[in-house]
């Protein structure tokens, strides 16, 4: 089954691209690898899912913000070459607004792998390392970038 038959059947329907609000590309080329800029927990009307997790956000809070944030880098990645069939991610790098002793920043960005593999199959799975940051940008939840590889 291809990538947007199964994006059907699973009943997901990818927001528009993101456009970068500041002097920086979506993503840059390098030959077949593609490094995508790290995607943020946008809602429809350009608000954000803010909060530091451990403080006043609960680590599902920050599951459902890194799986916004796939949702987001899946459309980016469609927009490479106008198709997910075409593209693997090979690593991410999940940023986790948190507290120094929230510990759980794997299981937060499990809503982003979990959502890539669910989607994408093999051509999902990726290495990645989660990370916890003092704050992130407009104080949102996560931020995760992506690196990956066109196929063919």
């Amino acid at each position: 089954m291809n990538t947007e038959h199964r994006l059907k059947a699973l009943g997901i329907e990818l927001p528009p691209s993101p456009t970068p609000r500041y002097t920086y590309v979506p993503f840059r080329r390098a030959g077949e690898i593609v490094f995508l800029s790290g995607q943020v927990p946008r809602l429809p009307d350009g608000t954000y899912l803010t909060g530091k997790l451990g403080q006043d956000r609960t680590m599902e809070e920050g599951v459902e913000a890194a799986r916004l944030c796939g949702l987001h880098m899946l459309a980016s990645a469609r927009s490479i070459t106008g198709s997910l069939d075409d593209v693997e991610f090979i690593k991410l790098l999940g940023m986790v607004n948190a507290t120094p002793d929230f510990k759980d920043h794997g299981q937060v960005l499990e809503g982003c792998s979990k959502l890539l593999v669910e989607v994408m199959g093999e051509r999902g799975q990726h290495a990645r390392s989660a990370v916890g940051m003092g704050s992130l940008p407009a104080n949102i939840r996560v931020e995760i970038e992506a690196v990956l590889r066109v196929l063919g």
